[in-house]
């Protein structure tokens, strides 16, 4: 089951999420109710957590009316759809409370980054975050390159997984019971970022100058939807392709991670108490722009892929393009 935020006519809504379309859930749990002759209640509200396990108040009541929406002929399912291109998709998780994304959790990203491969008995995941509010950004807009360095913007398609109940101290043998659903993550990063280029150098400017090349307005695509994680048997067996101007420049699979998505929230879980609707982009796999020298330039449109998940599309542009306005990510 795909549940996505949409706006249509000025108004936030929630839906069911095909590749080519949307399936507003009220019209649905309506002629549902009609057709059947059973009530269908769903929470009234735009949280897609209230839709999905382990706790959503609806979940259940979801589950039930994405099955039976399913099963509609053709004609029905026609009259109940709305095309993409007649709505604006939204971030699945307007204001989440954290956001923490890792790095080198590919062993080949690693290595095409100048660094050696690693085991995951010889090490820990590396976690870092980005401000939600200025760098969630809604599938469809633009991946804005900004002007104070806007030489090396690269893309990294990443696996996001959506936390549905508060958890601290988890083990991995139940860490997924503490999943809501998984989403797409671009987790856009400035390469040659460096404040202050006749400063004095210190000791960590080269880790703090990688860091806050994360932290750029629009560097965070997430979407179209989430996935809820009762339809996913397993996360680490998720293909991932990332393409720029439909050239392919990620393709790989999320078996390749050193650290499978149940051992990152258990050691997350451990020093972090991860609340409903924290995010965690689980690392990127080899292909970046980096590797080659190549970046993204005004104009360009970036589309990244999880199957089963969707395809989350952003175009690109430059600042001085248009005003930025944080605001506007809402």
């Amino acid at each position: 089951m795909r549940v996505c935020r949409f706006r249509c006519d000025d108004l936030v809504l929630t839906g069911f999420y095909r590749d080519d379309a949307v399936i507003p859930l009220d019209q649905a749990a309506e002629l549902y109710s009609r057709e059947t002759g059973d009530e269908m209640l769903l929470a009234d509200t735009e949280d897609l957590l209230d839709l999905l396990p382990p706790n959503g108040p609806s979940f259940q009541q979801a589950r039930r009316l994405y099955e039976w929406v399913e099963d509609l002929d053709v004609i029905a399912l026609n009259e109940l759809t709305m095309p993409r291109a007649e709505v604006d998709l939204l971030v699945p998780l307007p204001s989440p409370s954290k956001m923490l994304f890792l790095a080198g959790n590919y062993s080949k990203h690693l290595v095409e980054r100048g660094y050696m491969s690693t085991e995951r008995q010889e090490t820990f995941p590396y976690v870092f975050t980005k401000p939600p509010s200025t760098t969630l950004t809604h599938p469809g807009d633009p991946i804005v390159i900004p002007a104070i360095s806007p030489d090396q913007i690269d893309w990294e398609c990443e696996l996001g997984v959506v936390i549905g109940k508060r958890c601290k101290n988890v083990s991995e043998q139940d860490a997924l019971k503490y999943v809501a659903g998984y989403t797409v993550v671009n987790d856009v990063s400035d390469r040659s970022f460096r404040p202050n280029p006749d400063r004095k150098a210190r000791e960590r400017d080269k880790f703090f100058d990688w860091l806050h090349g994360k932290w750029h307005d629009t560097f965070c695509p997430m979407g179209p939807c989430i996935l809820s994680a009762d339809s996913v048997a397993d996360p680490q067996a998720l293909p991932i392709k990332l393409t720029v101007n439909d050239e392919v420049k990620q393709n790989a699979t999320t078996a390749e991670m050193v650290f499978p998505v149940a051992a990152v929230v258990e050691f997350v879980s451990r020093f972090i108490t991860l609340e409903p609707g924290d995010v965690i982009a689980t690392g990127t796999p080899s292909g970046v722009g980096s590797a080659t020298g190549v970046f993204l330039k005004p104009g360009d449109v970036v589309r990244a892929t999880i199957a089963p998940i969707g395809t989350l599309v952003n175009p690109v542009r430059g600042e001085n393009e248009g005003e930025f306005r944080p605001s506007d990510l809402r």
